[in-house]
């Protein structure tokens, strides 16, 4: 007797299975482009879960789609070309020595970068904060962020340098970041209402 649905049997009719199939096609296409809706996407779901946790009985549809925003104009685009930059510069190499340069790099430059930038996109334009205010908080925020961004942070670019292809580095570390952007987001909050 046939499966239902015509399938034979095979996973591969599921919608699961063409979504995906779907996605990598995009992503073979379209790679910039389906990273950076890709990176939107993500940073919506981290911001309306972190929107639940911190408490808010509904969602703040400004904040979220300024935080997709950001995701799509800057998470997406700025991972896509940090990881051809370092496969260009490491040459595609993959051994430990070159994954460990790969990862100190990462963090020396890009890491401090993206919690700079995204502490003073978060208080100037999400929360519409003066300039002033903001960069009071930045200087206070910004040194424990960056330890606990070291701390986490070199773990994640080992595995996604070891063991993913370049394709999908901006993508795992999208899905990381989803995480992390809820981490950010508590920890901001958490700040804001101290100075209540």
């Amino acid at each position: 007797m046939a499966a239902a649905g015509g399938g034979g049997g095979r996973d591969e009719g599921s919608l699961a299975g063409r979504v995906w199939r779907q996605y990598l096609r995009q992503l073979q296409l379209h790679p910039l482009r389906t990273k950076m809706i890709t990176a939107g996407c993500l940073a919506g779901v981290s911001d309306s879960v972190a929107q639940k946790l911190s408490g808010y009985q509904k969602i703040e549809k400004r904040r979220l789609m300024l935080k997709m925003l950001f995701g799509f104009a800057y998470g997406g685009p700025f991972g896509h070309f940090l990881h051809k930059v370092l496969d260009y510069i490491f040459k595609g190499k993959k051994d430990t020595k070159t994954i460990a340069k790969k990862v100190l790099l990462e963090q020396i430059t890009s890491s401090p970068w993206n919690n700079l930038l995204f502490l003073f996109y978060y208080g100037y334009v999400v929360e519409r904060r003066p300039f002033k205010e903001v960069k009071t908080r930045v200087k206070k925020q910004y040194p424990s962020l960056q330890l606990s961004a070291w701390m986490f942070w070199p773990i994640i670019g080992w595995i996604n340098h070891q063991y993913m292809p370049l394709q999908f580095r901006v993508i795992f570390h999208n899905f990381v970041a989803c995480c992390w952007g809820i981490f950010l987001n508590l920890c901001a909050r958490a700040m804001s209402l101290k100075q209540l």
